[in-house]
């Protein structure tokens, strides 16, 4: 896709219907994927082209984090990479491991915003999982869909890898639509009161110098 192409993809930010949140989320993520596949380069610079503090920009961030670090994890398999620079990666690997929980944060605090009026029913149930971490396994799905369909259209690749990877691409296209359903019912249920909006931050041990043994064991 030619980049001019690629700026136009998409409308001018509007407001969202959280019915159809999906809808507004999943383009851009393939804008994200498609703009990192440019240069495919884990070091190349990050832009935005979303407004900051805006959930369309929070969303493209999102999938940028998951992209390099979805070939952040491609490199570090590499089985002759150098032990040094291995250990450098996974530090960085560990780096966009907090970075994507953090803004998996941001985004529940934005669903969190748009609901805190919603008085919940009695008879209301809470989710499995919050509605910004739904929306990172979306993220992550698209990353597999569109690296499944690269591999699915591999021309030196042979006729049983291709199948392979076709029926493994319409797996993933289906979960895509199943996933997607969830996510805009999820937000449906609590827009109406019938699902809790609540949200437990994140308690990561090993990144606190105060809870990780090994590191307050040094001072």
């Amino acid at each position: 896709m030619a980049i001019n192409k690629i700026l136009l993809y998409f409308a001018p930010s509007k407001r969202i219907n959280m019915t159809e949140f999906t809808q507004i989320a999943w383009p851009i993520f393939e804008r994200a994927i498609i703009n990192y596949h440019l240069l495919d380069d884990v070091d190349q610079p990050f832009n935005n082209p979303y407004t900051e503090g805006t959930i369309e920009a929070d969303l493209y961030r999102k999938c940028w984090i998951d992209t390099v670090q979805w070939h952040f994890e491609d490199i570090i398999r590499d089985p002759d990479i150098d032990p040094a620079e291995a250990l450098v990666l996974k530090r960085r690997i560990d780096k966009s491991n907090q970075d994507r929980t953090d803004l998996v944060e941001t985004i529940d605090s934005y669903f969190y915003t748009k609901f805190h009026d919603v008085t919940p029913l009695p008879d209301a149930t809470i989710n499995t999982e919050s509605p910004a971490w739904a929306v990172d396994r979306l993220s992550i799905l698209s990353l597999k869909i569109y690296h499944m369909k690269e591999q699915a259209e591999r021309k030196d690749a042979d006729e049983a890898h291709l199948e392979a990877c076709r029926k493994k691409l319409a797996v993933l296209l289906e979960q895509k639509a199943d996933l997607s359903t969830a996510i805009d019912q999820l937000l449906e249920d609590i827009a109406a009161g019938r699902k809790w909006m609540k949200v437990y931050k994140q308690m990561k041990m090993y990144n606190d110098p105060s809870t990780n043994p090994v590191l307050y064991g040094k001072k």
